[in-house]
């Protein structure tokens, strides 16, 4: 076996707070480009 059965629910918490990085990053990436990406969609609907 990979993991012992004591380590099956550290391994589950290190993946926990992986995903919960990702969701910030991507978070601050739409907080900060996000003003940017919709004024280029706007630009790209007004001219279609």
């Amino acid at each position: 076996m990979l993991f012992s059965p004591r380590e099956k629910g550290q391994g589950l918490v290190e993946y926990a707070l992986i995903m919960v990085l990702v969701v910030i990053v991507v978070i601050v990436i739409l907080a900060i480009f996000g003003p940017a990406l919709g004024r280029t969609f706007s630009n790209v609907v007004e001219t279609i």
